[in-house]
């Protein structure tokens, strides 16, 4: 028990010193505070949610000391908690009629917890500069005025960017959030896979499936977005959140429809590449859509056949 605590104060401190390094602005301090919530999940998935728990309450006691309870519920909001739930998640099992008599979490549900759990943070941090659609425009567009005023050759958009920063900056923030949660997670458990210490098997990641609420969810907050207020940013939110895990989702669905086939890597690099493109990126959230209504990878599996063995 000892260990535990003794690991859980590292990856606090750690995660702590990680997240406040944004403030210095330079690229490298941008990355580690992009990367704060790796050390919690290290944490949770090499020892347990418990440890990646104290690590969260320490790292935010920590910068609480130092810059007060602004800071303690920013870090605790934005890191610690997030990052402790999807380490508990992604740990999670049962016994089953298993090879190793246990079923694992779902990682489709784990994906689709990070678009929640995204959504959720993204939602605190709109509140917490306003409470009405009016003052939460007007601190979006101090804040999109302050960046276009330190550029020393302003976008030919920038008006386009104040004048609509309600509309684009919730989504952009949501889609963000959930791929850095997404890589931060991966990475954590690359990380503890090597040290061997990952107690879960590494699922086949191509062969993930969402639960049944998943286009529920998406339905609801495409739905909502069209009621406005604060309402509808919310519902903005979340439905960026979701078609980002979609997009993850049509990344599994080119995997597994690419295998065997000669030039694979290639169209697999050029997909990642392009989907740092918007527009690219909401195709394959359409390519995941789809393959959850048609089911097109196990079309594709019963047209390729079981796999023959080598002579």
């Amino acid at each position: 028990m000892i260990r535990l605590v003794l690991i859980g104060i590292g990856v606090g401190a750690a995660s702590a010193i990680m997240f406040v390094s944004a403030v210095s602005g330079t690229s490298v301090a941008l990355l580690l505070a992009c990367l704060a919530p790796l050390p919690i999940l290290i944490a949770a998935l090499g020892w347990s949610h418990w440890t990646a728990l104290i690590g969260a309450a320490v790292g935010g006691v920590a910068l609480g000391l130092v810059a007060g309870p602004a800071a303690f519920l920013m870090y605790l909001v934005r890191v610690g908690l997030p990052a402790w739930w999807l380490g508990y998640l992604a740990l999670l099992a049962r016994p089953a009629q298993q090879p190793d008599g246990v079923e694992w979490y779902p990682v489709g549900s784990l994906v689709v917890w990070t678009s929640i759990v995204s959504t959720a943070v993204v939602v605190v941090m709109l509140l917490s500069l306003g409470l009405d659609v009016e003052s939460l425009s007007a601190e979006l567009r101090q804040m999109v005025a302050q960046v276009v005023r330190s550029l020393e050759r302003p976008p030919t958009g920038a008006r386009f960017l104040l004048d609509y920063a309600t509309v684009w900056i919730p989504p952009a923030f949501a889609i963000s959030l959930t791929v850095l949660n997404l890589i931060n997670l991966w990475l954590a458990a690359r990380i503890v896979k090597v040290s061997g210490r990952l107690q879960r098997p590494v699922p086949d990641l191509p062969s993930m499936r969402f639960p049944a609420y998943a286009p529920l969810l998406v339905g609801a907050a495409i739905a909502g977005w069209f009621l406005g207020g604060m309402t509808g940013v919310a519902s903005s939110v979340l439905a960026s959140s979701m078609l980002t895990a979609y997009a993850v989702l049509g990344f599994a669905v080119l995997h597994l429809i690419t295998r065997g086939m000669n030039s694979r890597s290639f169209v697999l690099t050029g997909a990642y590449v392009a989907a740092f493109f918007w527009p690219v990126l909401a195709l394959f959230a359409l390519l995941g859509l789809i393959d959850t209504a048609f089911d097109l990878r196990g079309r594709v599996a019963r047209k390729q056949g079981p796999p023959t063995l080598p002579n």
